[in-house]
């Protein structure tokens, strides 16, 4: 005779624990829409009546932890959506671009240069000589200097305080740019510790489209010129 093997109580409840697993089951209650129907309108035990907070003491535990990770993440969207928008920021006190053409070797245009930074300006430096970018922009020859830049559509010649240029993009007057002519001494970049404190009269030129010029401010001469 042939004797049945002994099988021990503990693997025939994990066999039959198996077997039931293998039986088919109705859907997880995350698939089930009348449960998720349930939720909104207040009659889910996992949930507080008449909103999406959680009653923890209705729901296992990790049943509870599984729909509180996916509300946080839900209520989290937004902040993730905001933070990855690009920032919108008023122009009112941004300083505006600038570009320089110059010489590299030029000092004075480094210290105009240096004004304009610090007058707040984001500064661009191009060292390849400013004779063709005038050309190119339209300025008379007879109004150049030794630079030239671009500032929000504005051609900008020679040694232009910062604080006209504060005021041209502010009027925004119909014109081609503004010019110093020359390199009066005094002006922006050219008032160094070397000129001993001087400073020669000129104007700021308003350049029209055609040409033409007008007066935008006049700086006067100090005593000691």
């Amino acid at each position: 005779m042939f004797s049945v093997p002994r099988v021990h109580a503990k693997a025939w409840r994990t066999a039959a624990d198996a077997a039931r697993l293998r039986k088919p089951g109705p859907a997880p209650y995350y698939q089930n829409h009348s449960f998720m129907r349930s939720i909104y309108r207040g009659r889910s035990p996992f949930y507080s009546r008449g909103s999406l907070t959680m009653n923890p003491s209705c729901a296992p535990r990790r049943t509870w932890l599984r729909h509180a990770l996916a509300l946080a993440a839900t209520g989290a969207l937004p902040l993730l959506a905001r933070a990855a928008a690009p920032a919108t920021t008023s122009t009112a006190n941004v300083p505006a671009d600038l570009e320089v053409w110059k010489d590299p070797n030029c000092g004075c245009c480094k210290e105009w240069v240096a004004h304009m930074q610090a007058a707040g300006f984001r500064v661009g430096v191009h060292d390849v000589g400013n004779t063709a970018v005038r050309q190119r922009l339209g300025l008379p020859a007879q109004l150049g200097s030794c630079h030239t830049a671009l500032v929000g559509g504005y051609v900008l010649e020679g040694h232009v305080p910062a604080a006209d240029v504060r005021r041209l993009l502010r009027e925004k007057p119909r014109a081609l740019g503004l010019a110093v002519p020359g390199m009066p001494v005094g002006s922006p970049g050219m008032d160094g510790a070397i000129y001993g404190g001087r400073r020669d009269a000129f104007d700021v030129l308003l350049v029209a489209r055609d040409g033409t010029t007008s007066v935008f401010q006049h700086y006067p001469a100090n005593r000691q010129s």
